[in-house]
């Protein structure tokens, strides 16, 4: 076997070994070093040339960035995940018919739909949608990531919420805490404009806190500008923080109308 093949391979099971004991700071040593070392074999992406020992270099090099995008969840680092997510990415588009699937495909493939949904890239979750197979859809993972889609899409916002009780993948935990505080900000901004003020049991309802001490925290930490008085959470200081924002009604009524008359020349 080619000596470089070996000493990656064998720093590899090092770094698998310090991801094991959660040794995060050996981890990103082992992986800038593994990263560094792949840059030397011409079969890896985007060169793709046929080697002797093509199909072993691209199965292990699919590995560490499997790894890399696993440890990226496991020290809670969404731009690490965000940076080898597009790294590892080729070799599931590329490398079909030339190295057998990985078991890791689909769980990093939801991974990453879950990721899109929690920073809400909405577009961006259905374009990658878009690009898995039919058969994709199937897939526990894949199927988890839509049906969270549409329940938040719909504000079916208890569903997001119960769902982190069904995740098919323990990796998937992380995500889904944020996705709740995603859902408890939606629920919150549109909570601030719909209402003046809200009783504290009413809050605790809407916003799915079990405590008053839960709602407090959360006030204290993302909404400072909401007052407790009373036994009411008072949102007044926040509609008088934001910006008035006036919608041309006048302007848009005279282009529209202005539209019309060309669509009738037109006809």
């Amino acid at each position: 076997m080619d000596p470089q093949l070996v000493e990656l391979t064998q720093l590899f099971e090092r770094f698998k070994a310090a991801c094991v004991r959660n040794d995060f700071s050996t981890c990103d040593n082992l992986l800038s070093q593994l990263k560094v070392r792949l840059t030397g074999f011409p079969s890896l992406p985007p060169s793709f040339q046929e080697t002797p020992n093509a199909v072993h270099e691209l199965t292990i090099a699919r590995d560490i960035f499997e790894h890399a995008v696993l440890l990226s969840v496991k020290t809670e680092d969404q731009d690490a995940f965000e940076r080898d997510f597009f790294q590892l990415k080729p070799y599931y588009t590329d490398t079909r018919g030339i190295i057998p699937p990985s078991p890791q495909e689909y769980p990093i493939l939801g991974l990453n739909l879950l990721r899109l949904l929690v920073q809400n890239r909405i577009a961006e979750f259905h374009t990658e949608l878009e690009l898995l197979p039919q058969s994709a859809l199937e897939n526990p993972c894949i199927k988890h990531a839509v049906e969270l889609e549409q329940s938040f899409m719909e504000g079916a916002y208890n569903r997001v919420l119960s769902a982190r009780q069904t995740v098919p993948h323990d990796t998937y935990v992380y995500f889904m805490d944020l996705l709740a505080k995603t859902v408890r900000d939606e629920i919150a901004g549109c909570s601030e404009k719909a209402y003046d003020y809200l009783s504290v049991n009413d809050s605790k309802k809407i916003l799915m806190f079990s405590s008053d001490q839960e709602l407090s925290e959360y006030i204290t930490e993302e909404h400072p500008e909401w007052e407790i008085n009373n036994g009411c959470v008072f949102f007044q200081k926040a509609k008088e923080s934001q910006p008035s924002k006036e919608i041309p009604a006048l302007q848009l009524i005279n282009q529209t109308l202005s539209y019309a008359r060309e669509l009738e020349r037109i006809v």
